[in-house]
Formats: C-alpha cells, structure tokens, sequence
C-alpha cells in the first residue's frame, strides 16, 4: 500500500495528516537530523493508516529555475548535500517502518516541463549525469535505499533515439544496475503519464518496455479491464518470448524478497489499522513539536530593511495580502490591528488579466497603509507585488514555495523573508521571525539565480 506523501506542497494523504515544512525548508536549515524526523514523523502517520510505502523523498537536484514541476520539493541544487538529506530522510522513513522510494531517476530538476503532459528533454553529457543528478542516488544506494522511482525523462545525448529513462535498459539495467550497484526494487513512475505513452506508442506498449528495461513495479493511476491489452499482450509475450517471462521471474523474485524483509521485520505497518486510535497518531504529537522548530531553522532573512523585526506602533497601519486564511490569523496573534487583502491562489483561465485585476486592487487599498506585508509564490502573485514598489511604503515580502520569484528583481521592497512552504509551521515561523521572536539562521539552498 503506497502513497506519495513527500511533505510540503506533495501531501496526497490530507485529513490530519501534518502539513509539513517541505524539502526545501529542510534544504535551508542544512541539518541532517531535520530530514531524518521529517521522514519519521510524517511516514509514522501514514503508516497508523496501514501505508507501508511511501514514494519519497525526491532527490531531484533544483538546477532549472522555470522548474514548476519539482521546485520546493527539492532539497535544493547541490547534489551531494541533497544526497546526504535523501539518505537521512530515508533513515527515517525507514526507522518509523514505511519503505523510502528515492525519485526520479537519474534527475528531473533540470527541465521546466512536466512529464505528466509530455515528454522532458534534458539535454546534459553522460559526465554531467554522474557527476551531478546521480551523486544524490549514488548516496541512498550505499545507504541502501530499497526501492528507486523511474522518470519518464529523455536524455537524448545518452540515449540518442530520445528513450525515457523508465523505457531504458541501459539506463536502468547497465546504468543503475550495473554501474552504480543498485539491488533493490525500481519502480515506474505512473504509466499513464504522456511522458511514457507517447513515446511507446500504447499503454501496453509502454509497460513491456519498462519491464524490458528493468523495472519491478508498474504503476498505474487507473487499472486496465481483464481483456485489455495490457494483460493480453503482456501474458502472451511471456508465454512465447522466453527472456521477457526470466526478466518478470526476476522482478517478482524481488517484490516478494522485498515483502518477506519488509514484513519480517518486526516494524511493518498494520495490515488492518484500528480506525478508533488512528487519531491518537495523525496527528503525531511529537511530530507537530519538531516541525514547528524545522519550521523556525528554515526561516531566510533574504533582505534585512528598517522594518525587520517590525514592531508597529498603535499609530501605524498595516496590511497583510495573500491568498491563505491562515496566514491572517498567525498574523494577527502579533499585529491584532492588521487590516487584510486577499487575492486567489487558483489561476483563472486568462492569467494576465488575473494579475493585472489583483494588482490594480492591492496598490488602491494599499495606499492607506504605511507597512505592507504581501505574499509570493509564483510569477503572478510576484508580478501583483511588484506593483508595490511605486507607493514610497514600507513592503515585508514573504516567500514561500519556491523562491525563485523574488531572488532577483524586488530590490525595492524593505524586507524579504523565505519560508519555502504554506505549512501552518511555516508561516507561524515566518511570523516570528519578523517579529523578532528568534533570529533566522536559514539559507537559500541554490547555487542559480536568474533575473525576473
């Protein structure tokens, strides 16, 4: 039973479940042991639920700025400190009893396409993949990491007739296998990704060439009806081919040494979880502790301006923008007197005008307030901030999600502070922060900036 519960923006078991911090808040305190009770206290939930899988952690190396796909949930763009939090994060993982699945191998950070509508072309050397994307994988291997996420990426000066790496044999077989040493499951990501289908031509098409390739496990977001030609070809190919049906004996000789390890261990998820205690651990009661303090080590002072820490007068008016509800009430326990501003997160169809709109009504309201406190975390909510800068006020801008919006381009604004997520933590900690109940020690965890 599995689930992609990679904390921060990827949370696929919601309810009671801890909105976490986030890879990239990990990325920016830099200590090992926030990875490793991240990956603990987040997979000792949902293993309470009987999940005793988890697709995480994301070992994709931030290298691509335009990136929307991978973005915070990165550990950030140095391969070997995010092989070093991937390894801890599934020490943990491991320790609360749920199975770590490093992803997306060998990289998907170095693209701004989303292999879900279609296929990433990553145009770097063999060289540059080992000495870059795969030094986070090289670091879970020697760990022993037990099972390793296949991408559906095109590295067309590798594989030169464009083959996704989860349809490659070299890059799964000779590569993964054979060069780095790999020995436990590899796992597709979902088959019914365009990145994979289109490519093979078919559905069925493109499971047979993953299980050619070298993968154990095909995941499918939809299961094929008894007489589709996924089951049909697929057995007939074994019946008749004799290397397909040694290449399936070997991958079920793994998934099932995989489970006897798995539930001989004595740390194995419940097969039936008592649904009347489940809520005495989701959520985890030390959890919410430690990620509050994750939260306050990831807080980067980007920009320090007279209004940092911003301690307002009864005289002076301020206004906090944003799309989070949450984010008014923690701004309230601090500054009770605070006015608010909301603008959507969700994107209408014709997105300029959306932000134009939002624009035009925060620099009106915005003009009656001597200090503004505005939230970004995508190019449109940048592009309403910006709007800002003409009004001769003081502008705390908060960050979260990625920061690549405001590492270059709001020079203007008074302070700048990152939280990488909108994890209640996070902004509870953003809040302090400014406030100056502790002093941020975190740092932005790329190596890339780039002019807005």
């Amino acid at each position: 039973m599995a689930t992609d519960q990679e904390g921060g923006w990827i949370r696929h078991v919601k309810g009671e479940t801890s909105e976490t911090p986030g890879n990239m808040a990990i990325g920016a305190s830099g200590y090992p042991i926030d990875a490793y009770y991240s990956g603990y206290y987040l997979n000792r939930e949902i293993k309470a639920l009987g999940i005793n899988m988890n697709f995480a952690p994301t070992v994709d190396l931030y290298t691509d700025l335009d990136s929307t796909v991978i973005g915070p949930r990165s550990f950030g763009s140095n391969p070997k400190n995010a092989g070093i939090l991937g390894e801890a994060f599934a020490q943990g993982s491991m320790a609360a009893g749920v199975i770590p699945t490093a992803k997306h191998f060998p990289g998907h950070g170095d693209t701004s396409l989303d292999s879900h509508g279609r296929l990433p072309q990553i145009n770097i050397s063999k060289e540059t993949l080992l000495n870059r994307e795969l030094v986070p994988f090289k670091y879970l291997i020697q760990s022993g990491i037990p099972a390793i996420m296949s991408g559906h990426l095109s590295f067309p000066q590798i594989e030169t007739d464009g083959t996704p790496a989860s349809l490659s044999h070299y890059m799964l077989t000779d590569v993964l296998r054979g060069e780095l040493g790999y020995e436990g499951l590899i796992i597709t990501d979902d088959m019914q990704m365009n990145g994979a289908t289109n490519f093979a031509g078919s559905f069925s098409r493109s499971v047979t060439l993953a299980l050619e390739a070298g993968n154990d496990i095909i995941i499918s977001s939809s299961t094929a009806g008894l007489n589709s030609a996924l089951w049909t070809d697929n057995i007939n190919r074994m019946q008749t081919v004799p290397e397909f049906r040694a290449r399936i004996k070997d991958a079920a000789y793994r998934v099932i040494l995989a489970k006897l390890n798995y539930f001989k261990g004595g740390n194995a998820a419940p097969l039936y979880p008592d649904s009347d205690t489940i809520y005495e651990s989701i959520p985890d009661k030390e959890g919410q502790a430690f990620f509050m303090d994750q939260a306050c080590r990831s807080i980067t002072l980007y920009k320090k301006g007279s209004a940092y820490p911003l301690k307002p007068t009864d005289e002076d008016r301020v206004l906090i923008a944003g799309p989070f509800l949450s984010l008014y009430e923690e701004g309230r326990k601090r500054f009770p007197n605070a006015d608010t501003f909301h603008y959507s997160y969700e994107l209408a169809d014709d997105q300029s005008n959306y932000s134009d709109w939002n624009a035009e009504g925060i620099e009106n309201v915005a003009r009656r307030y001597d200090t503004i406190i505005v939230t970004v975390y995508d190019w449109h909510t940048a592009n309403i901030a910006r709007r800002l800068q003409y009004l001769n006020k003081r502008v705390i801008v908060f960050s979260i999600l990625s920061p690549v919006y405001v590492l270059d381009g709001f020079e203007w604004a008074d302070t700048i502070l990152f939280g990488y997520s909108y994890s209640p933590y996070s902004f509870a900690a953003l809040w302090g922060a400014l406030h100056g109940e502790f002093t941020p020690t975190g740092i932005v965890p790329l190596s890339i900036t780039r002019s807005n």
